[in-house]
């Protein structure tokens, strides 16, 4: 992936595609095939019951796979990643520069053969959990796309020290009040 200019949508890169087809045929390698094929060698007729919507199942994802990856896109502003995705059920979000607290690049081995990774950013609201607000699979280059969204982080000012000056002008001075007040006791 070149690198990414703000305002400029982007989209997983191709491999990201190759690997959900992986996903599933590793899937149907390890939890699907070793009980259905006893299934259908022990039980035929039962065999056929719980093989052909199976099979179907799986036609499906391999259609869906596809329209799922052309519907991922992510792009980012001046003040904020966007994404959407979704085939039937579209999903956006919108994630702040100033909310951001960590930006991680996971990779995991299926990952490390299609060569890309996923970068997991937490925001203020969710730092303290094992999850991430949002996740952007299918980088290429994640460590130069993590620094260029640490850029931005670290442009914009903090969640916890934004709002009025004079209010924490105004909290500090009844702070100093009270500690007057109990110094004198």
């Amino acid at each position: 992936m070149s690198l990414v200019r703000a305002g400029d949508a982007f989209a997983p890169a191709p491999q990201y595609r190759s690997y959900l087809y992986a996903t599933l045929v590793l899937i149907v390698v390890i939890f699907v095939l070793p009980w259905l094929l006893p299934t259908i060698a022990f039980a035929p007729n039962a065999g056929v019951l719980i093989g052909v919507p199976t099979l179907a199942i799986i036609l499906f994802v391999l259609f869906w796979i596809p329209l799922y990856y052309r519907s991922i896109t992510y792009r980012l502003t001046a003040t904020e990643i966007t994404w959407q995705r979704g085939v039937w059920f579209r999903q956006t979000g919108i994630v702040p520069y100033n909310r951001i607290t960590n930006v991680d690049i996971a990779q995991g081995p299926l990952m490390r053969f299609f060569s890309f990774s996923a970068l997991h950013i937490q925001t203020a609201g969710y730092s303290g959990q094992a999850r991430a607000e949002i996740v952007l699979a299918g980088i290429e280059d994640a460590g130069a796309l993590q620094e260029r969204i640490m850029g931005f982080v670290r442009r914009e000012e903090p969640v916890a020290v934004e709002g009025e000056p004079e209010a924490g002008d105004a909290v500090l001075r009844e702070l100093r009040a009270i500690r007057r007040l109990l110094e004198e006791r």
